[in-house]
């Protein structure tokens, strides 16, 4: 029986077309990026056109495209990068603050030392929530956290509410654009404009959305994006920071060296793995209508099969605003984990991936005012560009099996 993955929103396989860019500047690439003779040059030319593939997907100038390791390493750039900046902590030499005057929305320095605060969505990823913890635990921070709708996405009313108690306090927004768990929207426009009207950054991670549905960064009113190249069929270990200049300017680096990527992260670059994003990225704005349409189409034929041939199913989140490869389900009466490891050689997962291994239920689900017990019953399936529709048929007939093995077993007596 074949292998059947259903876990994009971990990570997704890498595209052929995307390896073989990446072995040529495995084969060829020798030198640094960031040396001026001949070798780095040829390297800092890619470099630049895989930046400019990125910065296009997401809707912004090529210029404003930090690259990172990752979504989990740009999230902490812009979380903690922001909490020291404002207390004085600054990157010298940032060429955003030479080639571009401070606006309006820049507050000056005697009033970014008053930001204290930053503003989460309850329904963040841990890179998110974490870092702002461990800023709280310093004393850097006060941390807020925005709640949810049962729907998953951000409450904003309740973060109108927040805004009009803390006001000019609040440092930065944070809120994912799509949940990896449930896939959920959220506002992006919306919140952003709240918090410009205090003079708030608004973070927001877009590594799920990006690549699946258009997203424009500078139409929403993004500050700063994070992404992530594994998440669209690009090479793990590779992500980036997209930021306005005026933003970008309110950083501090929180890797320190050689000062590349403007300053704002020192190290010598990835260029395999930046040109595999690059490409990554390049491929995702030209097929992703097409593939956003292929993908919907499967993933509802998945949840048709199930709920016809299962009862107790059920859908967690907004099924009318969420990302067209995404459904999270609740099984009632079956252990989620149990269910993983009985439809095998279907992969799926419970939460996010970063949390894998983690006893507690979701927090994203019991945000959204789950029990516990629903929480623990619940798989979250994510389709991508290389999924089937027989894998799909293959894999309810083992979801049906391996729920149905579950209730059985659990009504056993003792």
């Amino acid at each position: 029986m074949n292998e059947v993955y259903l876990d994009y929103n971990a990570s997704a396989p890498l595209d052929p077309r995307v390896a073989e860019t990446m072995l040529a500047v495995f084969s060829d690439g020798v030198g640094n990026a960031s040396s001026s003779h001949t070798f780095g040059r040829r390297l800092a030319a890619i470099v630049e056109e895989a930046r400019e593939h990125v910065a296009s997907l997401v809707g912004a100038p090529t210029n404003r495209v930090i690259f990172t390791a990752g979504a989990t390493e740009a999230n902490n750039l812009a979380l903690r990068g922001a909490a020291e900046n404002q207390l004085g902590k600054r990157s010298e030499g940032f060429e955003f603050r030479k080639t571009y005057a401070p606006t309006e929305s820049t507050p000056p320095k005697a009033a970014r030392r008053k930001r204290s605060r930053i503003l989460v969505s309850a329904v963040e990823h841990a890179s998110v929530k974490q870092t702002a913890g461990a800023l709280a635990a310093q004393g850097l921070i006060q941390l807020e956290e925005i709640p949810v709708h049962p729907s998953g996405s951000v409450n904003l009313e309740a973060l109108d509410g927040m805004l009009a108690e803390y006001g000019e306090k609040v440092l930065l927004i944070s809120v994912m654009a799509a949940n990896s768990e449930t896939g959920v929207l959220n506002p992006s426009a919306e919140i952003s404009q709240r918090a410009h009207k205090v003079g708030a950054l608004f973070h927001c991670d877009a590594t799920q959305h990006a690549g699946r549905l258009p997203f424009d960064m500078i139409g929403l009113g993004v500050d700063l994006l994070s992404l992530s190249s594994h998440k669209i069929c690009g090479p793990g270990g590779v992500g980036a920071l997209v930021g306005t200049p005026p933003a970008l300017s309110r950083l501090s680096p929180v890797i320190h060296g050689g000062g590349q990527e403007s300053g704002l992260r020192s190290g010598s670059l990835n260029v395999p793995g930046i040109v595999g994003f690059g490409e990554a990225a390049k491929i995702a704005a030209v097929e992703r209508e097409q593939e956003s349409v292929h993908v919907a189409t499967l993933r509802n034929r998945l949840v048709s099969q199930l709920e016809a041939h299962l009862a107790g199913v059920s859908l967690n989140g907004d099924a009318s605003n969420r990302l067209p490869n995404t459904a999270n389900l609740r099984f009632a009466g079956a252990d989620a984990e149990a269910v993983l490891v009985n439809m095998h050689p279907v992969a799926a997962s419970v939460g996010s991936a970063c949390s894998a291994g983690s006893i507690e239920p979701s927090t994203v689900l019991t945000a959204m005012g789950l029990s516990s017990q629903a929480a623990y019953e619940s798989v979250r399936f994510s389709l991508g560009r290389f999924t089937t529709e027989a894998e799909i048929d293959q894999a309810a007939g083992q979801i049906i099996k391996a729920v149905n093995f579950v209730r059985e077993m659990r009504e056993m007596p003792a």
